[in-house]
């Protein structure tokens, strides 16, 4: 029975060690990248592929930083409404219309953070209040 407290003891000890070296940031950014991967699996991958590869000259990668940084402040849109028109994306030209979704505000900032932090390796994460001011400012 001693052992076994003094176990359980040194595990609670570990966890707690291990969550008072995580700041709140990387706790949030955990939180968005899982979340966002669930949404990903569900509402783009079939298009954009498992890693965010695309699909040839269909649908475009998500894996293009340069594309993902020059239209950050509207990505959300884009996510929210679609987009119809050519798209020049990792030096492809892409023409197809990708479709409005019925995602959340909540949900396009785990996406985008999914994006951003696991397919192309960044750490930033996209935060509900920017997305809300996106969609606010969507033309």
């Amino acid at each position: 029975m001693r052992t076994l407290l003094t176990t359980c003891f040194i595990i609670g000890c570990l966890l707690l060690a291990l969550i008072g070296c995580q700041n709140e940031i990387d706790i949030r950014t955990a939180q968005y990248t899982v979340n966002g991967q669930k949404v990903y699996i569900t509402h783009c991958q079939n298009c954009h592929g498992e890693k965010g590869e695309g699909l040839g000259n269909l649908y475009p990668p998500l894996t293009d930083t340069k594309f993902l940084k020059d239209n950050q402040q509207n990505l959300a849109c884009i996510v929210k409404y679609g987009t119809t028109g050519e798209l020049e994306v990792a030096g492809k030209k892409f023409n197809n219309t990708m479709p409005a979704s019925n995602l959340s505000a909540v949900d396009i900032a785990y996406v985008l953070t999914y994006i951003s932090t696991k397919i192309n390796k960044g750490k930033e994460i996209f935060p509900l209040n920017e997305v809300e001011k996106q969609l606010k400012n969507c033309q």
